[in-house]
């Protein structure tokens, strides 16, 4: 309460003094608008005069706060410049709104003091990350990041979830699936990929210990035995660069360590669901060779019921086993390489769609949905093999570093389901649940996708005032990919065949610098030249009877494009605790390539994709670091987004692009300790996205949903002025943990959290029925840990509201949905050594 009593006397005296000045500010305004600037044009003159005006109340600021020193006027002649680049031209209302959102920011960070405490306190430690490809405190990293680590971390997975878990626990990104646990989609600020093609390119990259995973297959490696996740929001096209225009989501495992350490941890829960995952790590050759061997192995037994057949218990379950093996040698002082293998083995339930649970005519699931009761008249399977090894070495050649990093990548995998979500026809005698119009099941999987990628780079020492890192990158992949489409009503009899090949090409050369102008002023600039090419073969052996068609290909596609990337930021430490910076960057995403052809004759490809980006933010480490508070302000310009046209009465996908897309919001992230016992985080987020092409139109649902876009031409609807797809608005996560001294040296640990996003569209036009108005899903951990043996037992909860909401939808044939994960406990068990 004292820190908000004081800023509000600050902010009094802020404004008192604003008052005194305004009459001259004001005077200078109209004196500036009128006389100084007679040769640009009026709109320009306006917007630029707007910029100057909000400058010159951020100076007056500057000079009430009475801590604030000369350096930071020179900081603001390079904002008003950074501000004339941002906003020059045609300067909206949203323009102004966010460029005074960000002196706000700024603002605050100028009247921001840390009071200095005589007594013991707890203090909240600095995270390290990686953002920049080098070790930095992410207080120093003049970009929006969020880590998750630690505590909060395993107990946001402990119901065995797949990394779904991440779903707006951090402000901005989204992740949702029409596969289930294998084919995970990521989105941040807005922008992703609801495409589900094998092949499909994502604008979000994860990278897995350094190595790039491209395929959505790929994504779904579990996360366990982690040091941390690191999300990166923004344009990363300098130093990761492939396909990342919207961000970067970063695994990073718990390397091998010179001492003996590890951990077990079993639950059991609802279901019959059985989590044991464990860990040990040491040294070998002490000094030299050391090893961290990690497993994880989840089992979920079948817990839905169907209807149609009679059967209890026949789907939901899930056999998920995965493995990490690393080595880490440091034969010589200058040398240290770390060899890691992987694998993972699936075995479960594909994606249940379950046929009319969308009510008609309103947003929501029908009355009387359950989610353990389902109608399907075909088979449901899901199988995933992965296979994985990657060397990292690290050689110093005097104060400068060489770094080489190797990764290999192979999956297989075969998925089936009963598409339409029901049983029968329309025109059978029997058939539901609702209206079925024509029985769908379908099958598609990947005999063999093999990936391989070489990286180089030369860093700099850390410091100096001139830091640098410039390296090469190669990426290659092969997929093989295969859809099959069944004759339900013939005993699921094959009655259709199409076959895909892709060769992705990637190679790139980067530069990465940071220059510390003043001691408390830092400029970073990247850049990276990148060709990407792609060779593609498609065929149909056999089309299903329904549409009469016959065999086709084989279609040829070979795109390839070379684009420039990068990005320019600017830091400025305000005061030991409070930095602020401004970020512009360009990302692209390489040209993408879709050819589903069971029903369809078509092969489309999308251009490249590129997106200019602009973020402000404050960084402040206040309460003697009891207290951590980022926050940013951010717009991107797309050009050709790259969006997938899903479904429709055709039941084809196809690749198009929008002439521009706009994106804007805020975001805020918190870390509190107000004492020793408690610690609070939380983060919030605002996004608005719109697609900008009054020439885009597609094809509406081919199910009987409402349409609300305008109609441009029987079953075609334009989409502009529509927000993207599985884009909340509002993406708010708190999260909160107790520590509580009992007797005889037990402790009790409480943990709560909490997330929460607003409304979503499943597709790219805009319905009533294939959307979700929001979803709230809550957890809770209860612990108690043993004295002198670090033995922890636990009550794990998770969605413990149920919240059953909708997640996403098939269109072309009834009001089919699925719903995210029920409510689960569980009882755990923790041994740490």
């Amino acid at each position: 309460m004292l820190w908000i009593l004081t800023h509000i006397c600050i902010g009094c005296q802020a404004i008192f003094s604003f008052s005194v000045n305004v009459a001259t500010a004001d005077r200078s305004y109209k004196e500036y608008t009128n006389e100084s600037r007679p040769q640009i044009a009026p709109t320009t003159r306006k917007n630029v005069l707007f910029v100057d005006f909000l400058v010159e109340y951020a100076t007056i600021l500057s000079v009430v706060i009475e801590y604030c020193d000369v350096g930071f006027h020179y900081c603001l002649a390079i904002l008003r410049q950074s501000l004339h680049f941002i906003f020059g031209g045609d300067m909206n209302f949203s323009k102004r709104f966010y460029a005074l959102v960000f002196l706000m920011i700024l603002s605050l960070s100028l009247t921001v003091v840390a009071e200095e405490e005589t007594e013991e306190v707890v203090r909240l430690k600095e995270i390290v990350v990686t953002a920049r490809k080098r070790e930095q405190c992410s207080f120093e990293v003049p970009l929006s990041v969020s880590t998750l680590r630690g505590d909060r971390f395993d107990t946001l997975r402990s119901s065995g979830m797949d990394v779904r878990f991440l779903s707006n626990r951090t402000p901005s990104l989204q992740v949702e699936s029409s596969f289930g646990r294998i084919f995970p989609r990521f989105y941040i600020r807005g922008l992703g990929n609801t495409d589900f093609d094998l092949n499909a390119s994502q604008p979000v990259s994860l990278l897995y210990d350094g190595i790039v995973l491209e395929n959505a297959l790929l994504k779904g490696f579990p996360a366990f035995d982690l040091d941390r996740i690191e999300v990166l929001r923004g344009p990363q096209g300098t130093l990761f660069g492939r396909n990342t225009p919207a961000g970067t989501v970063k695994f990073e495992s718990a390397r091998p360590t010179q001492t003996l350490e590890g951990y077990g941890r079993v639950s059991y829960g609802r279901f019959n669901s059985s989590n044991v995952e464990g860990a040990i790590s040491g040294p070998i050759i002490p000094s030299v060779l050391s090893a961290r061997f990690s497993v994880l192995a989840q089992w979920r037994d079948d817990w839905v019921d169907n209807e149609h057949t009679g059967e209890d218990d026949v789907l939901g379950g899930h056999q998920d086993l995965a493995g990490r093996l690393q080595l880490l040698w440091a034969p010589l002082p200058a040398l240290e390489a770390r060899f890691k293998v992987h694998a993972r083995d699936l075995d479960g339930t594909a994606r249940l769609f379950r046929a009319n649970i969308l009510s008609k005519g309103e947003s929501g699931l029908v009355p009387d949905f359950a989610r353990d009761r389902i109608a399907h008249d075909g088979p449901n399977e899901q199988t995933l093999r992965t296979q994985g090894l990657s060397t990292e070495i690290r050689y110093d050649i005097g104060d400068f570093q060489l770094v080489s990093l190797t990764g290999f990548e192979r999956l297989t995998n075969f998925s089936r389901g009963d598409i339409d979500g029901g049983y029968g026809a329309a025109f059978l005698p029997v058939s539901g649940p609702g209206e079925i119009p024509f029985p769908s099941e379908t099958a598609s999987g990947i005999p063999n996708l093999q990936q391989f990628s070489q990286e180089v780079r030369l860093m700099s020492p850390a410091a100096r005032r001139l830091t640098y890192q410039f390296g090469l990158y190669y990426f290659s992949e092969f997929v093989e990919m295969e859809d099959f489409n069944y004759d339900t009503l013939a005993d699921g009899a094959l009655d259709g065949v199409a076959r895909q090949e892709q060769t992705s090409t990637a190679q790139a050369a980067f530069a990465a610098l940071t220059f510390q102008m003043l001691e408390n002023l830092e400029l970073g600039v990247g850049l990276r030249l990148s060709h990407d090419a792609k060779d593609y073969t498609a065929w149909r052996d056999q089309a299903p009877a329904v549409t009469g068609a016959g065999t086709l290909g084989p279609i040829h596609e070979n795109p390839e494009d070379t684009v420039w990337s990068g990005d320019m930021s600017l830091r400025y430490q305000v005061s030991q605790n409070v930095q602020t910076y401004l970020r512009a960057a360009r990302g692209f995403r390489a040209p993408s390539i879709q050819g589903r052809l069971l029903f369809g004759d078509a092969v489309t490809v999308a251009d490249t994709e590129t997106i200019h980006s602009f973020e402000g933010g404050t960084k402040l480490r206040v309460w003697n670091q009891r207290l951590h508070l980022n926050m940013a302000a951010f717009q991107y310009f797309m050009q050709d987004q790259q969006l997938t046209a899903v479904g429709g009465e055709t039941n084809f996908n196809r690749l198009v692009n929008a002439e521009s897309t706009i994106g804007r919001g805020v975001e805020a992230e918190l870390t509190f300790a107000p004492i020793t016992a408690l610690e609070i985080s939380a983060g919030l987020s605002y996004n608005q996205t719109r697609i900008d092409d009054p020439n885009l139109a597609i094809q509406g649902c081919g199910a009987p949903c409402t349409m609300l876009d305008p109609s441009v031409a029987d079953g075609i609807f334009s989409i502009d002025g529509n927000s993207l797809p599985q884009a909340p608005g509002w993406i708010a996560d708190v999260a909160l943990r107790y520590i509580l001294d009992l007797p005889a040296g037990v402790r009790f640990i409480a943990s709560t959290d909490w997330a929460y996003r607003s409304q979503v569209r499943f597709f790219l036009y805009d319905s009533v029925e294939f959307a979700d108005d929001w979803l709230l899903v809550g957890g809770i951990r209860l612990a108690c840990l043993l004295p002198d043996a670090d033995v922890e037992v636990a009550l794990v909860g998770r969605n413990i509201l149920n919240d059953t909401s909708p997640t996403g939808g098939i269109d072309f044939n009834n009001l089919t949905g699925f719903v995210n994960e029920p409510r689960f406990w569980s009882l755990e068990l923790v041994q740490r050594f």
